[in-house]
């Protein structure tokens, strides 16, 4: 480690005034940052601790919309009484991330802001057309993640919550590494007001994406059956020393069918 200056906020806008300027990184539950920062991959000047501002923890449910703070922990989000009633599927999803150590101190907002391409919330996100919710404007999912590690967020910018309408059915499923846990392949699929939606992490090579081929087929039934035969293109799909991109192609299609069975369940 190196010199760095820590602060601990008190609110959000405490923190805009002390991540401006400089070469300021922001904490939330620090299990990408503190990482980066023992190995000299990150060497931020100053340190801006999230994880004490009560007004972005908690999960709010209201009626059909869902609203979770950016600094509440995977433990909370798969814990939680009314995200379990209101949409199960991605309180199942924090469930799976890590290990215990993990899931009581990570957040979701800090999975959703660094976007690793092989995270379970990204997908998530993007099935639910969750909005996107900062100290300056609102982003929807599918404007939000731009790239591998890269969002819409600007420079300053503090994730404060999520919120998204629940759906009618979704679930989610992911072959994941036995070490990591990380998803080799996720498929988080939604039936909701606005149609199906299912997206795909820890395959694209350039992070988390939408699958038109799945989403198009279960469009006409909603029904494990339905993806008998689709074929989601390997071409922009990663290869690496876990899985080739062909290998995964096949996984997204057999993980789809696993999560509709899920959702129907």
């Amino acid at each position: 480690m190196y010199a760095v200056n820590y602060h601990r906020a008190a609110s959000v806008a405490d923190a805009a005034k002390l991540v401006t300027g400089g070469d300021a990184k922001l904490l939330s539950g620090g299990m990408t940052l503190i990482p980066a920062m023992k190995t000299r991959l990150a060497a931020p000047s100053d340190v801006v601790d999230l994880s004490r501002i009560k007004e972005l923890q908690g999960v709010t449910v209201s009626g059909r919309t869902v609203t979770i703070g950016a600094a509440t922990t995977h433990f909370d989000v798969a814990s939680d009484d009314k995200l379990k009633h209101a949409c199960p599927a991605l309180a199942h999803l924090a469930s799976l991330i890590g290990d215990p150590a993990v899931r009581y101190r990570a957040t979701i907002g800090g999975s959703i802001a660094n976007n690793d391409p092989a995270a379970d919330y990204p997908a998530a996100m993007l099935a639910l057309n969750a909005t996107i919710i900062t100290n300056t404007r609102q982003i929807a999912a599918d404007k939000f993640f731009v790239g591998l590690f890269e969002t819409a967020l600007e420079d300053g910018e503090i994730l404060t919550a999520v919120t998204f309408t629940a759906p009618a059915k979704a679930a989610y499923k992911k072959f994941r590494n036995p070490a990591s846990r990380y998803a080799i392949v996720g498929v988080f699929v939604a039936k909701g007001e606005d149609g199906v939606r299912v997206a795909v992490t820890g395959a694209g090579d350039d992070g988390v994406f939408r699958s038109k081929e799945i989403e198009a087929a279960l469009a006409k039934d909603f029904v494990a059956s339905a993806l008998d035969g689709v074929k989601v293109p390997a071409t922009k799909l990663m290869s690496d020393i876990h899985a080739s991109a062909d290998y995964r192609a096949n996984l997204v299609a057999v993980m789809a069918k696993h999560a509709v069975a899920a959702a129907n369940a």
